[in-house]
């Protein structure tokens, strides 16, 4: 028996200078996909010359956050020395574990010459297991992401395994993240082997079993069986999920732990300033809200 599809809207955050984001998760339907807990649809937006994104240093505890990008590119440095421009196709993958500080900031040239932002943020929950490991960052270039094709489909498998494909992207339970390109008219079948499951329309227009789905609107299911989706037009979409978390979580700000003990101790170290600093991005930090 399928369940049905759950639909997500989201909630729409104007940032400034028509900078907007649309928060899909979490959210009273779905506090988790998987292992994904935070999900942001950056954009489309777009920066006249002079002008960009600046996310000053903040920092993380006790996930993964990966930045997937449609149009445009941001720079990341991190307390650990990294130092990498993301771009279209594309992945940046930070594991903070047990704590991380990154900034993300428009590229000079880029910033100079103004451009259009378009993509998403998401941020995977760490295993209990792993949540204090040391942190990581990875880049990883389009052409080392598997891409897999069916009839009226192709799609860049991003993170985890689907579809008989495995990314090299380092993950630390079962999961899926993709983004698909559907052709009108044509039927895709999601990964079975992952019983939480997610689709996001960044373009477009799908049917999943009796929902309809068109652009910025996200649904979620869960269960050993999924239906099907079916494009009602060229459609491009971010399919997601994995197994369930292995507990559930605190989300405060930009910390994620299994106890608020560990949020609290978060807060004091950021307070402290003990968690580090950004290399080359020394002198401006996010207060503690």
């Amino acid at each position: 028996m399928e369940a049905n599809p759950t639909l997500i809207e989201g909630r729409l955050h104007d940032l400034g200078d028509g900078f907007t984001v649309r928060r899909m998760l979490p959210v009273l339907q779905a506090r988790h996909v998987g292992p994904l807990v935070f999900f942001d649809h950056m954009g489309p937006a777009t920066f006249a010359p002079g002008n960009g994104m600046d996310v000053r240093p903040h920092p993380h505890i006790g996930l993964a956050t990966v930045s997937w990008l449609f149009e445009g590119a941001i720079r990341h440095r991190d307390s650990i020395g990294s130092v990498a421009d993301i771009r279209p196709g594309e992945v940046n993958w930070m594991t903070a574990g047990r704590g991380i500080v990154h900034s993300e900031r428009t590229p000079p040239d880029e910033r100079r010459d103004g451009q259009a932002l378009h993509g998403v943020q998401i941020w995977v929950a760490l295993p209990q297991a792993d949540a204090e490991i040391a942190p990581e960052f990875h880049h990883h270039d389009r052409a080392v992401l598997p891409t897999i094709r069916q009839p009226g489909m192709e799609a860049v498998l991003i993170a985890g395994s689907a579809y008989g494909q495995q990314s090299p992207v380092k993950v630390f339970a079962p999961m899926f993240l993709l983004e698909v390109q559907l052709a009108a008219g044509a039927e895709l079948a999601l990964p079975q082997e992952h019983v939480e499951r997610g689709v996001f329309v960044v373009d477009g227009a799908v049917r999943w079993g009796e929902l309809d789905l068109a652009t910025e609107q996200m649904a979620v299911q869960t269960g050993p069986f999924a239906p099907s989706l079916r494009a009602s037009g060229d459609s491009k979409l971010l399919l997601f999920g994995g197994a369930p978390l292995d507990g559930e979580r605190h989300l405060w700000w930009n910390f994620v732990a299994s106890t608020k003990e560990r949020i609290e101790q978060a807060k004091d170290d950021w307070q402290a300033q003990r968690m580090g600093k950004v290399v080359g991005d020394e002198d401006e930090f996010i207060p503690l809200p």
